[in-house]
């Protein structure tokens, strides 16, 4: 079977009884009463998704594509007139005409490129400053530019440009590199005390210990010995090298062993067959294996698609054609087909993956580890570096994400014919694991890929680059933030651009300014546009109409669909001028033309990179979320707060910078239970501080009237502590008769005479009794401790405690806040890691709180920031 099959939850339920031909009541299909698939909450997620103007985040309204006609504010300024088309206008006699500040400050520019300085940023990171550059004298607006009649006009059609992607595996090169010499963490102990790096704050200081290491026997090293190896093995291309990197070669040499492709289909079990209208379908492989793929899926939210059913069938049925069933069965009708053998089969190899033993486990693993291993590195100008995704994509069904119109569809699976691998000039090229002969072999040094194919389902291109934390990738991460941060030194200049456009006089400009306006206040995306097979999501220049209403004084509404069909609802206040804009850029057109017409992502970005080399929209989306998670952090007093109280505030920055660049996510289906089983811990702390009060009351009842201790804990009825004391009670029996098990397998293990059944019922009746002296204590507000504690030491275990739960309350306050905002993909994506590294150093926060393992992997050169480092 595909591996397709393993993807989904063990924990879906199976059907509901089906009738004589399998079908579950009342669902066709062999569905039945199904329920979503369950994803754990991540720890990175936080806060209802309200944008900042929002009063509630749960009124949000539903989506109207028929906007009542909008009233406007009166204003007699001339700006409402309709922009004129006409050519510019001669210069005024003194000479003067309107100047734009271009590229700097408005002094010197050099006269040719090639004498313009390059800024090169510092080994820390911080760029320099650029060049004073002059102006040149725009032309002035042509005075030709007719007024915009009152009829209507068609709306330009735009090209489709090239889709924009978060991912930014393969930025464009800047500049040419040397080769960067490798170095070891190890060698800094050669340096001179110059070069030696401080300490970090709060580290301990490395000892040369090469001596040592002669002395110790090479026999099985010790986890922590692995780690420490691994981490000298890191390739530090960011002590040497240049942060804005090479200009054409990204690499010199490069070997690998091209891609891994998936298992050949295993047919199911004879016993095992779909049925279709009772009777039961002997399928060739082929067909069997396209069939399979839903099956598997049937008790999910996909099998109730209609969308996702009608491309599955149609695809199925032409699989069909060229491979029908042996026992002559014509398929025809998608409610008449019962899935659910397959299903069953399914689930039932599920249960026995999830029945094998640990040793079986392991087994398994590394008989994987070892068949992947050579698939898993590379060697990049002699050194080995990780490969990120180095597994073909099995076939299955296209899932897709929100309402595309191509879920369901089968995604092919891929042979040696439909890949290209790109490798050196000299190196082997490597044998697929397959039958079969590459697409085409390149070596082609100015890209990062090491294969690509193109699938079938969009006609997007996919590749194969090396790891998150490899050194290529990780040049490019920092040239971006870099790029980023070169943006402080122009931002200024950029706005007042394209605030003085918003009142130009040429419709294009006009247009192009309240697009830039919304990307840089809102972080919107630029946004492409998309063809009839693809999902109808927009950005800010393939807005339509009918995504933005106008309230007047001065609000304008937003309601669409962005990437990956999230919905994007935000009310804002805008300059007036934007406002009135908006109006004009509406006027004689329907809901579905489009509100920037004379504007497309590829001109904007055009634009944007006159402004500063190298500037685009998502550059702009970068810099704002980075500027703004920087100055939400740096505004926060954390004097004295305890380690939850800066892991929340961070959080609350982190949410807001997610808020603003609108990373939603649907509420997670275990969220409520998660917050119940939370809530429950909560009590549970506060029944052990109850118990370690009434403890201090029975050692002197003084304490009673201290007012540390006096009150009760709030949420602890009777009825929930006797259900509270049973819970503990069968915990710990269930404890002592796993121990007990395990003491007599072990005895039988040393030939010993395991032990009597006496020994354990004792134990049971000692836990008896410690539980019939708690329920004697209720209501008596004293409690006997299991050891003899002094006072003092009660005192400080209750303010441990105490703390304790404050900090837990905060972490069910921040997990509750988050349910629907991902912080993740800020994280990886629009945040530069070095805000975070300089802010966990500066509070003495550990990293590991706030990155995951993955993305300390992937940004290691930012770990060097400084807790001085600004944005």
């Amino acid at each position: 079977m595909s591996n397709d099959v393993s993807m989904f939850s063990d924990d879906e339920p199976t059907s509901t009884t089906p009738e004589a031909n399998g079908h579950g009541q009342p669902v066709t299909n062999g569905n039945g009463a199904s329920q979503n698939d369950d994803h754990d909450m991540s720890d990175d997620d936080d806060l209802p998704l309200s944008q900042t103007t929002r009063k509630d985040a749960t009124s949000l309204p539903p989506r109207n594509l028929k906007r009542k006609k909008p009233v406007y504010a009166e204003s007699s300024s001339d700006d409402d007139t309709p922009l004129a088309s006409s050519p510019a206008k001669p210069p005024k006699a003194n000479g003067k005409a309107k100047v734009r500040v271009e590229g700097g400050d408005a002094n010197v520019v050099p006269e040719s490129e090639s004498d313009e300085p390059r800024s090169r940023p510092k080994a820390n990171g911080r760029a320099s400053k650029p060049p004073r550059k002059k102006v040149k004298e725009k032309d002035a607006i042509d005075e030709d530019e007719k007024p915009a009649g009152s009829k209507k006009r068609a709306p330009v059609k735009k090209r489709k440009p090239k889709a924009e992607s978060d991912a930014e595996e393969d930025a464009p090169p800047t500049k040419a590199a040397t080769k960067p010499r490798r170095k070891k963490v190890k060698e800094e102990d050669d340096q001179s005390e110059a070069e030696t790096p401080k300490p970090k704050k709060g580290g301990k200081a490395r000892k040369a210990d090469s001596e040592s290491k002669e002395v110790k026997s090479p026999t099985k090293k010790s986890k922590k010995e692995k780690e420490q190896e691994e981490q000298e093995e890191i390739f530090r291309w960011w002590d040497n090298q240049d942060p804005e990197g090479d200009g054409t070669l990204k690499w010199t040499t490069l070997e690998h062993h091209g891609v891994l492709f998936p298992p050949p289909y295993e047919p199911l079990p004879s016993s095992t067959k779909m049925k279709y209208n009772g009777v039961e379908v002997d399928l060739p492989p082929e067909s069997e294996e396209v069939a399979g793929f839903y099956g598997a899926l049937l008790e999910t939210d996909h099998a109730k698609d209609a969308t996702f059913n009608k491309n599955f069938f149609e695809d199925w049925k032409t699989v069909l054609k060229k491979f029908p069933p042996r026992n002559g069965v014509k398929i025809t009708n998608f409610d008449l087909c019962d899935f659910r053998p397959m299903f069953e089969y399914f689930e039932s190899e599920k249960v026995k993956k999830k029945a094998m033993t640990t040793e079986e486990k392991k087994a398994a693993k590394k008989a994987k580890d070892e068949m992947e291993a050579k698939y898993a590195t590379c060697l990049l100008d002699g050194r080995k570096e990780k490969v990120g995704n180095f597994r073909v994509e099995p076939p299955g069904l296209f899932r897709g994400r929100g309402e595309h119109p191509r879920k369901g569809a089968l995604k092919h699976r891929l042979r040696p014919e439909d890949i290209t691998i790109n490798l050196g000039t000299s190196a082997p090229i490597p044998v697929p694991n397959m039958p079969g002969e590459w697409k085409a072999v390149t070596h082609d040094k100015t890209v990062t890929w090491l294969a690509t194919w193109t699938e079938n389902i969009n006609g997007n291109h996919k590749y194969v680059f090396l790891a998150a934390g490899s050194s290529l990738k990780g040049q490019s991460d920092m040239q971006k933030f870099e790029k980023a941060r070169e943006l402080k030194n122009h931002v200024d200049r950029i706005r007042a651009n394209y605030t003085s456009d918003l009142k130009s006089k040429v419709m294009a400009d006009r247009q192009r300014a309240t697009a830039m306006y919304f990307i840089d206040k809102l972080a919107l995306r630029a946004g492409n546009e998309k063809g009839e097979d693809e999902a109808d999501t927009v950005g800010c220049c393939s807005l339509r109409c009918e995504h933005v209403t106008l309230e007047a004084p001065d609000f304008i509404i937003f309601d669409f669909l962005g990437k990956d069909s999230i919905r994007y609802y935000n009310r804002v206040q805008v300059e007036p001028q934007v406002f009135k804009n908006i109006r004009i850029f509406k006027e004689n057109k329907n809901d579905d033309d489009n509100l920037f017409d004379r504007v497309t992502t590829s001109s904007l970005n055009k634009h944007l990179n006159n402004e500063m080399k190298g500037l685009t929209a998502k550059v702009f989306r970068t810099f704002n979320a980075s500027i703004t998670f920087q100055r939400l952090l740096d505004e926060e007093d954390l004097e004295g707060a305890t380690l939850q109280e800066r892991l929340a505030a961070y959080n609350k920055a982190n949410r807001q910078v997610a808020i603003l660049c609108n990373h939603q996510r649907s509420v997670p289906k275990t969220h409520d239970q998660s917050m119940e089983r939370m809530r429950l811990k909560e009590r549970a702390f506060k029944y052990d501080r109850m118990k370690l009060r009434h403890g201090l009351f029975a050692i002197d009842s003084k304490y009673k009237k201290d007012p540390r201790y006096k009150d009760d804990e709030s949420d602890l009825d009777d009825e929930w502590i006797v259900e509270h004391e049973e819970g503990l009670k069968t915990k710990e029996i269930e404890k002592v008769e796993k121990k007990f098990a395990k003491e007599n397998e072990k005895r039988q293990e040393d030939n010993e005479k395991p032990q009597d059944e006496s020994v354990l019922k004792a134990r049971i009746a000692e836990i008896t009794k410690e539980f019939e002296q708690l329920a004697k204590e209720r209501g008596t507000k004293k409690a006997a401790m299991k050891r003899d504690r002094s006072a003092e030491k009660l005192e400080e275990a209750i303010d441990k405690l105490t703390q304790k739960i404050k900090a837990f309350k905060l972490q069910i306050s921040d997990r509750d806040a988050g349910k629907e905002v991902a912080l993740g993909t800020s994280k990886i994506n629009y945040l530069d890691p070095r805000i975070t590294a300089a802010w966990c150093k500066k509070h003495d926060v550990p990293i590991e709180k706030l990155f995951s393992k993955t993305l300390l992997t992937k940004f290691p050169w930012a770990m060097e920031a400084e807790e001085e480092w600004k944005f």
